[in-house]
């Protein structure tokens, strides 16, 4: 009991002791984690198995195309409805159908067809003249024989009854519906029309059909107009992000030569940047006062596709200017009561720069980095579409009257001459959906969880990698006693080289870890989208008590893998004694852990919010044509929020890219700093590894040594 009151931080093991051949990054080291090596590579070749079987089995052409009540798809080259690229409906008043939200399917005869009917025509009508019935039969089903009389025709389903002026919308043929004033729906200008089996026909009955024929029809449109807003400025957003990359590598250089002016420039830009956001919101919002229909709220507005309407309402920018000023305040507040621990920081980014600079070639990691990731994300969306496009079609009898066979499976081969058409003559075998009872087909959702999880894995595995990778570069600088003599050659090399051939297994096993809370995370968030029209409140709270708990264990893990792949590139041990040395060394340092190197953290997240702060702000002020000088070379867009929104979150990729460099400098020399003053006490046998600069600040020194800052 006698050590543990002496010592009341031995509970977290005991400081690191004098070691006179330890010189950084230990050479001499072995495999880690080796059965977690082993488990991730048969991972890895059981995630190629998955993609090959994906790709083979998989047609992404199932949703590229409209498919008919065959099974085709309409426009594919190569295939005989080439030249017949849109979708058309024989009565697209059945689309109005419940079964069209169960089975994604109107339950009518579909066919593919070159171009949509433009005029008002009956059978009957078009059967009275020869230029009328070639007209008519293109909508007809293939092969079929114009001279027979309307009645057999109809029966046998060869034809539709009437056409209607269509227009072509997400490659299918749609009425041709307009609304005139007073909210009357016509087609054709006409509101009503009768059909050759007598029945009087609605236009609004079409519209309401239409809208049900494609459940996404209006989230297309969207898709569209902001598809085609990122042609018409696809150039100026690639300007937008190099532009953002040459003001964060700026941004780098500066620091390096002038870290602690760059960090007070930095922090008084923030606040400006974001006073002028302020600023710029309370003058739209006066601007607007009193203009009808400025007063409408965002609740009543309700869900509008074009976005730009948002913007002509009060409340939007008084909600804009709320969210600002409280982010404003915050940092404010936050600069006043950690001023004394700026100079600490402010010396840390200082030796961080200096670190950078002479490790040059770790800003040009982060490269591999969004590289690997790339290949990662790119082979998980290629299998996913695979995957999910790897179903056979599903046939299913549709029919207009009661019959007992009605929504079963059927086979439209052998269906005319089994006893379904006997007992149910208008009965139809149509293409229903993508599905199958194969035993492929069976264990499909479990493939498409095997990718998800598989691509979490990865995608960790690639950061932690990075992570090690750099950490191992910056701990040969700080442990080089005279800089830059000392330092390694090629460090960011040999460290990657160190991680790659010794600690697979343990980048791995850290990376599960990870992946595994993060798939617990998506499966409760997909349980909380099914559980939204639930009213049990016990189940909800139950489960959003849940999915905080475990988006805080995310955040304690990637906090904790951080810093046990730090000292995995130093001491080279397995993940679990890496992981317990970092957070026991940062529990006997929690005052420095809690203060300094957050504050560290949040000053670079200051210089993240000045770059996108500066590249949003012109870009704008240049889509929205506010500058004189280029008001003519900004493109005619649907949506100028578009190319905004992608210009801003790209340029905060790149900061956060060139910074997340930075961090992992900062916090690997934060580590390395916290082990010097348990391993040294400043005297000759003894010395500090650190610089003059951060030994004043602590009110120490080197007797008799001088370290070269």
């Amino acid at each position: 009991m006698e050590p543990e009151e002496k010592n009341p931080e031995s509970k977290y093991g005991d400081p690191r002791k004098f070691d006179p051949t330890f010189k950084g990054p230990i050479y001499n080291r072995g495999c880690t984690d080796i059965l977690c090596c082993i488990l991730f590579i048969l991972a890895l070749l059981g995630y190629f198995a998955v993609g090959i079987l994906a790709w083979s089995q998989g047609d992404p052409r199932k949703v590229l195309y409209p498919t008919d009540s065959k099974g085709q798809f309409c426009g594919q080259v190569g295939s005989p409805l080439e030249k017949k690229p849109l979708l058309f409906y024989f009565n697209i008043l059945k689309c109005a159908s419940p079964l069209v939200l169960l089975e994604f399917q109107c339950p009518t005869t579909q066919i593919c067809v070159e171009r949509c009917p433009d005029k008002f025509m009956t059978l009957v009508k078009a059967l009275r003249k020869e230029d009328d019935r070639e007209y008519y039969k293109q909508f007809c089903k293939e092969g079929v024989d114009m001279t027979k009389v309307t009645p057999e025709i109809l029966k046998n389903g060869l034809c539709p009854s009437i056409l209607t002026p269509s227009k072509n919308f997400t490659r299918r043929c749609l009425p041709a519906l307009e609304t005139l004033k007073g909210g009357v729906v016509v087609v054709g200008n006409k509101t009503t029309f009768t059909d050759d089996r007598g029945q009087n026909i609605n236009a609004t009955d079409l519209l309401e059909a239409s809208k049900k024929s494609n459940v996404v029809v209006e989230a297309r449109a969207v898709a569209m107009r902001i598809f085609e807003d990122y042609t018409q400025s696809w150039h100026w957003i690639l300007l937008g992000l190099v532009i953002a990359m040459l003001v964060s590598l700026m941004f780098i250089l500066l620091l390096r030569c002038l870290a602690g002016v760059m960090v007070w420039v930095m922090i008084i830009m923030v606040v400006i940047v974001i006073g002028y956001g302020i600023f710029h919101c309370y003058m739209q919002y006066a601007s607007l006062k009193g203009q009808a229909g400025s007063d409408v709220t965002i609740k009543d507005l309700g869900l509008q596709t074009d976005f730009s309407v948002y913007l002509q309402i009060q409340q939007t920018w008084l909600a804009f200017m709320i969210i600002l000023c409280i982010v404003e305040v915050v940092i404010i507040l936050l600069l006043i009561f950690l001023r004394k621990r700026l100079l600490i920081a402010i010396a840390l980014i200082k030796e961080a720069s200096k670190a950078i600079g002479h490790v040059m070639s770790s800003l040009f990691y982060p490269l591999l980095t969004f590289a690997l990731l790339s290949l990662v994300i790119a082979y998980w969306g290629i299998t996913a579409v695979f995957l999910s496009t790897s179903n056979e079609p599903v046939y299913k009898v549709f029919n207009t009257t009661e019959c007992m066979y009605s929504r079963d499976t059927c086979n439209p081969e052998t269906f005319n001459s089994s006893n379904i058409t006997t007992e149910c003559p208008d009965a139809e075998c149509l293409f229903a959906f993508y599905g199958g009872e194969t035993l492929y087909h069976k264990y499909l959702i479990l493939f498409q969880f095997y990718n998800l999880f598989l691509f979490f894995w990865c995608a960790n595995f690639v950061t932690a990698l990075g992570q090690v990778t750099l950490a191992g570069a910056f701990a040969s600088y700080y442990w080089a006693f005279k800089k830059p003599d000392d330092i390694p050659a090629f460090p960011v090399f040999n460290s990657l080289g160190r991680a790659l051939r010794y600690h697979t297994g343990s980048l791995a096993f850290g990376s599960l870890i990870l992946a595994i809370v993060q798939v617990i995370r998506v499966i409760l968030e997909y349980l909380d989208q099914k559980l939204k029209g639930a009213q049990n409140k016990c189940a909800k709270f139950l489960l959003s008590c849940l999915k905080c708990c475990f988006w805080c264990l995310e955040k304690f893990i990637k906090f904790l893998n951080r810093n046990a792949y730090i000292m995995v590139a130093i001491y080279g041990k397995n993940f679990c004694t890496s992981a317990k040395d970092a957070f026991f060394l940062l529990m006997r340092n929690i005052i420095r852990v809690a203060v300094l190197d957050k504050v560290t953290d949040f000053l670079l997240f200051l210089g993240k919010l000045l770059i996108v702060g500066i590249v949003g702000i012109c870009s704008f002020f240049f889509f929205t044509g506010k500058i004189k000088i280029v008001e003519d070379a900004a493109p005619s867009l649907n949506y100028y929020w578009v190319p905004i929104l992608t210009v801003v979150f790209g340029a905060y990729l790149i900061a956060h890219g060139f910074f997340s460099v930075y961090a992992m400098c900062v916090d690997t020399l934060f580590l390395c700093f916290l082990e010097d003053l348990e391993r040294n006490d400043g005297t000759a046998d003894r010395p500090y590894f650190m610089p003059e600069r951060l030994l004043s600040i602590l009110k120490k020194s080197n007797e008799g040594v001088k370290t070269v800052d």
